[in-house]
C-alpha cells in the first residue's frame, strides 16, 4: 500500500526556500535598479526643459518611463508572491494546489516557486 505524499519533507520545504530567498533577492535588486533608473531619468529631464527641439524624444522617454514603471509594478507584484509562498512553507502549505488539494510536482515548483496550482488546475481555471 503505497499512499500518495500529501506534504514535502522538512528538507524538500528548505530546498525551496532556498530557490525563493534567491529569486527574491534578485527581483529585490532588479526593483532598486529600474527605480534609480526612473530617479536618473527624472534629473535629465529638469535640465533639458529649455530645448523644444526634442519632442519626439520626450515622447519616446515617457513611453519608456511607463514601460519601466511596468515592469517595477510587476517585479513588486512577483516579490509580493514570492515573500507570500515563503508564509506558506512556515504555515506547512507550501506546494498543495489550493483547487485540487493535490502535491505540486517539484519540478513545477522549481520553475514556478510561488505557484498555488498544479498544472491541471491551472488549465481547467483558465478554460
Amino acid at each position: 500500500m503505497s499512499e500518495e505524499k500529501q506534504r514535502y519533507s522538512q528538507e524538500e520545504l528548505n530546498e525551496f526556500q532556498e530557490i525563493i530567498i534567491e529569486k527574491l533577492h534578485n527581483a529585490r535588486k532588479e526593483v532598486a535598479f529600474i527605480k534609480e533608473t526612473l530617479s536618473r531619468r527624472n534629473d535629465a529631464g529638469t535640465d533639458n526643459t529649455a530645448s523644444t527641439a526634442k519632442v519626439l524624444e520626450d515622447g519616446a522617454d515617457t513611453q519608456e518611463k511607463e514601460s519601466l514603471n511596468q515592469l517595477a509594478s510587476r517585479q513588486l507584484k512577483f516579490i509580493q508572491q514570492l515573500e507570500n509562498a515563503l508564509i506558506r512553507i512556515k504555515n506547512g502549505s507550501y506546494g498543495v494546489c489550493i483547487k485540487s488539494g493535490k502535491l505540486i510536482p517539484k519540478e513545477r515548483l522549481k520553475a514556478v516557486p510561488h505557484t498555488q496550482h498544479t498544472i491541471e488546475a491551472k488549465m481547467n481555471r483558465n478554460d
